[in-house]
Formats: C-alpha cells, structure tokens, sequence
C-alpha cells in the first residue's frame, strides 16, 4: 500500500507548471435544470413539496383524527382518498406524512454531507489525518443500512433522532470520499499549479481554486442522497424502527396497509403513489445534472 500524501502540499508534476493554466470553467446548472428531464423532476418533486408544506391547509381532518369509518374507500363523505383501519382520514395521513419525510430528509442529508466534506478536508490537512478519516470512513460502510438503523435504534429507541442518526452516518463516508477524490484530482490541474506558482498558500488554493472545482459532484450526490433518504426512512418505518406511531410518516402509512391489500387496495395507494413520485423527481433531477457535469 502506497504511503498517503499531504492532499494540499503535494508537490505536482514539473511538466504541470505554467503560470498561464487557467480553470475549467463552471457547470452551468442553469442549462441542466433548463433540460425537459429536469423540468419533469422538478415539477413531479415540487408537487409532492408543496403538498408536504400546505398540509394544514389541504387536509381536512387532523392526521391523528378517528371517525366511525374504518377502511373507508376514495369519495367517502369528508375522506377524499379515505381511511385507514382505525378510520383516520388518509389524505391527511399522507400529506402530514410527507411534512415529516421532509422534516428528516431536509435534516440529515445536508448534516451527513457536512460532516464527510469536514473530514475530507481534515484528510486532505495531514497524511497521518488522511488514514484515519480512511479507516473511520471503512468503518461506516462496514455497517449495512438496516444493521445501523437497529444498532441505533436499540440504543436511543424509535423516532425522529435515530432515523436523522441513521441517514447522517450512512451519507458521511459518501460525501467525505466524492470530495476527497475531487480534491486528489484538482489539485493536479495546471490552473492549481499556477496559483502555487504565483504564491498562493495551502489554504488559499484550497478554499480559491481546487474547492468551486471539486464541489460539481457533490451537488449530483445531494439529489441522490435525498432519494436514498426517502428509501431509508421508508425501510425504517416499515419495520417499526422508525418515527414513533401514530406520527405519519409515507412508509409507516405504507407499512399500515400491508394486511389490507386485497380488500382496501386503496389504503396503500396514497404514500406508494407519493414516494414514487418524490423519488421520481429527485432522480430525474441528479440525472440532468450528471448529464451536464460530465460533459
């Protein structure tokens, strides 16, 4: 195994030095979210957003509400997409349900990603820092998903905090190795050794030039890991190990309607039709801009 390097001070290569290199320009996101691929996410993914956000406004019953009206099908009077088995309104049930999934998604995603893009920096500080960010990264990826989500949830119990918990960690090491590579990469680039050249420090180089470089990926990754997210959450909460009942979340509904499929198909049809959409979206999204970062 080679020896690491200090990812700042490396020395680049001679044939690499030439004050007039300049960088590559930026991605213009712009033009990939203009796509018809990116328009059809976005609008798939505002829809299910704007419904999450006007819930109070949308439903018409409270999303803890009974009524006499168990397993009630689409178009019973007050339930537009009707009950569920302890007769709550399942409009509501998805609508709040979605308020939550985003809560947690909004939360976890973006603190994963800070703390990976942390360490990375940390890694690219020191070569000592660099192999035990290395090992700290193995570590997490060791754990599947759903042995972390149990470990985490047999420590601190069912709810919110565990499943940001859960998310967070599983994101970490995806973040931290994407902009670890994106810095290895960069700081080759001759526009990189122009700046050392003309007596730019470490960190100047760092935060200046290779940084804007390298950030192009991890606004793909942030779109693919809000997918990731919803499938985490969702698995979370179908096991039971997720945000506590009878708080909605899209997979707990989900989850509810397993023993009612053949006779009130209806019952999981509201949450699978909403994930399907939200995930949709996101994917259509990070695919435009993959698209346009990698031409």
């Amino acid at each position: 195994m080679t020896q690491p390097t200090d990812l700042l001070t490396a020395a680049p290569p001679p044939a690499a030095r030439t004050p007039h290199a300049t960088a590559r320009p930026r991605h213009p996101y712009r033009t990939a979210l203009s796509t018809a691929r990116a328009r059809t996410g976005l609008v798939l993914a505002g829809i299910v957003v704007l419904a999450g956000l006007l819930a109070p406004l949308l439903a018409g019953h409270g999303p803890t509400d009974q009524s006499g009206q168990s397993l009630a099908g689409p178009g019973a009077p007050g339930h537009l997409l009707g009950t569920d088995d302890l007769g709550r309104d399942l409009l509501s049930r998805v609508l709040y349900g979605i308020r939550t999934d985003l809560t947690i998604i909004t939360i976890a995603v973006p603190a994963g990603a800070a703390l990976g893009c942390l360490l990375a920096l940390a890694a690219a500080a020191h070569p000592v820092a660099d192999t035990v960010v290395q090992r700290v990264f193995d570590l997490l990826l060791a754990f599947p998903g759903l042995i972390l989500a149990l470990a985490v949830t047999a420590i601190l119990g069912p709810g919110r905090v565990p499943v940001v918990l859960v998310i967070a960690l599983a994101e970490v090491p995806v973040f931290g190795r994407l902009l670890r590579s994106g810095v290895l990469v960069q700081r080759e680039r001759e526009y990189v050794t122009a700046a050392r050249v003309g007596g730019g420090s470490g960190r100047r180089v760092l935060v200046r030039h290779i940084l804007p470089n390298a950030a192009d990926p991890l606004v793909v990754q942030i779109a693919v890991s809000l997918t990731v997210a919803v499938f985490i959450e969702g698995a979370m909460s179908f096991l039971g190990v997720g945000v506590r009942p009878p708080e909605p979340t899209l997979g707990a509904v989900l989850s509810q309607s397993m023993p009612y499929l053949a006779q009130s198909p209806h019952f999981a049809a509201g949450p699978l039709i909403t994930v399907t959409a939200l995930v949709l979206g996101l994917s259509l999204i990070a695919e435009a801009l993959n698209r346009e970062i990698r031409r």
